[in-house]
Order: structure tokens, then C-alpha cells, then sequence
């Protein structure tokens, strides 16, 4: 318990430090996560096409070898909804929305949204969230039985608590941006196109014309496309060349289509 007063202390004293002190460390972000990833599997209709999940995961692990922060136990799983949207939780799983795939024109587009959410774990950002909740909703106890029981009892509850207020899923906007950058310095280390993010963003921007319910979850958790068009342009502008489609993703995305559409995503 003194541990968590002192950084109680840190962070009322200090509070542009906050993200340097985190109250959550690696193991009870995956901890934390993998009760969370639990929960998403019996809440969320999962895609299992294991051609279409296979090829995710590939692309997915080209980029983990380029990620930066901490060996997350990095997870891909694909939600079979006709949104375009994708997140991360705590300590590696990644899912992305079968409304991704069915919207991208290239593989380089698709790189870029996994690009993003494996940066937002990269960068720890669940941890600097999970520290600002804990503290400003759920009191020392909860940070106690955080603290002393990752992998236990406590430790999921926590999870299902911030589940059920969509903790996970509300990065601030400088974490998004940041993500953005990160995911775009990934995505070309990896090799792809780096205009792939910003085609992305373009097509989200299109759909919220068009289609809002298709895009309305993202929007209401992330900046504008414009804005993050405009964040990225120079640094794209940087970086020339790079893989923008292959063949597979055109096979998989033929495959897609031959399939009973996704589903409207159940709205809470």
C-alpha cells in the first residue's frame, strides 16, 4: 500500500508526469487483457474463416516485428460487423472489425489500421488509461487489488468494470495522434506504401458521407480523417515507396465478398 500512496502523491504533485508513472505494469496490462479479450470473445460475433484470418495475422506479424515498446503476447482476431473500425485492448489483442476489409482497395490500407492499433499498445497507452480511470472512479482499494493481483480475482474485475464503461476503447486525442504517427513509421519499416493510412482515412471520411451508422463508432473515438490526413501529410510526403497491394489481399477480399455480408454492429 505505501507504493500506491506514493504514486498517488507523484501524481496529484506532478500531473505532467502521469504518463511516466504508471500504476500498471506490463504484466497487469496482460493480465487485465487477456480477461478483457475473454469477455470480448463471448460478446463479440467472431469471423473464424481461417483463409481471411490466417492472411490477417500474417500481415499483423510483419508488423509486430517492427513495433516498439515492451514483447506484448500480440493477438489478431477479426469481428464480423460491416463497421469500419478497429481497437486494441491491454497487453496485445487486437480486433478489427470485417468492415476493414471489405471497405480497403489495397493491402497497404489494411497494414495501416493494424499499424495503428498495435502502436497504441506499443506505446502503453491502455496503461496511462487504465492509471487516470482507476485513480478518478474506482479509488485506492481497486488500485490495491490491482496491484497485488494481477492474473487473479481482482484483476478481472477490473477488466469487466472498464469493459462495461468502454475504458479500453476511448484513447485521448493526442493518444490517437500519436498512434497515427507511430503506426505510419511501422507501417513503411515494414515495407508497405505509407499513403495506405491516409487512403484509409479518406475512405472513412467518404463513408461518413454516405453511410454514418458505417463509421459511427470510430468517429465518436477518434479525430476527424481530416484532421488526421492533415497530422500525416508531411511525413507521408517523406516516405516514397513501399508495397501497396498484393495479390492475396485481392484474393481474400474476392473471398470476402462471395460470403453473407457482416453484420450491423449491435449498439449498446
Amino acid at each position: 500500500m505505501i507504493r500506491v500512496w506514493w504514486v498517488v502523491f507523484a501524481l496529484v504533485a506532478a500531473p505532467v508526469v502521469t504518463r511516466a508513472i504508471e500504476l500498471v505494469s506490463v504484466e497487469d496490462e496482460i493480465a487485465i487483457g487477456r480477461e478483457a479479450q475473454a469477455q470480448m470473445r463471448k460478446e463479440l460475433a467472431a469471423f473464424t474463416d481461417e483463409g481471411v484470418t490466417s492472411y490477417l495475422r500474417d500481415v499483423a506479424r510483419r508488423l509486430v516485428q517492427v513495433a516498439p515498446g515492451p514483447k506484448y503476447p500480440y493477438s489478431f482476431s477479426i469481428a464480423d460487423y460491416r463497421d469500419i473500425n478497429a481497437f486494441a485492448l491491454p497487453g496485445g489483442p487486437v480486433w478489427v472489425h470485417r468492415g476493414v476489409l471489405h471497405s480497403a482497395t489495397n493491402e497497404s490500407q489494411v497494414a495501416g489500421v493494424l499499424a495503428h492499433e498495435i502502436a497504441h499498445i506499443g506505446q502503453r497507452h491502455a496503461a496511462g488509461q487504465l492509471t487516470k480511470i482507476t485513480l478518478t472512479n474506482f479509488g485506492l482499494g481497486v488500485i490495491g487489488a490491482l496491484l497485488g493481483n494481477s492474473g487473479g480475482a481482482g484483476t478481472a474485475q477490473i477488466a469487466a468494470r472498464l469493459l462495461a464503461n468502454g475504458a479500453f476503447l476511448k484513447f485521448s486525442r493526442n493518444d490517437e495522434l500519436e498512434a497515427d504517427r507511430v503506426g505510419l513509421q511501422m507501417l513503411t519499416r515494414a515495407g508497405w506504401d505509407a499513403r495506405g493510412m491516409v487512403e484509409l482515412f479518406e475512405i472513412i471520411r467518404k463513408e461518413a458521407d454516405r453511410d454514418p451508422m458505417k463509421v459511427e463508432v470510430l468517429l465518436s473515438s477518434h479525430p476527424s480523417p481530416r484532421d488526421r490526413i492533415a497530422a500525416l501529410q508531411a511525413d507521408v510526403a517523406r516516405r516514397r515507396g513501399g508495397r501497396r497491394d498484393t495479390s492475396q489481399f485481392q484474393s481474400v477480399k474476392a473471398r470476402l465478398l462471395k460470403m453473407s455480408a457482416p453484420k450491423a454492429m449491435p449498439r449498446r
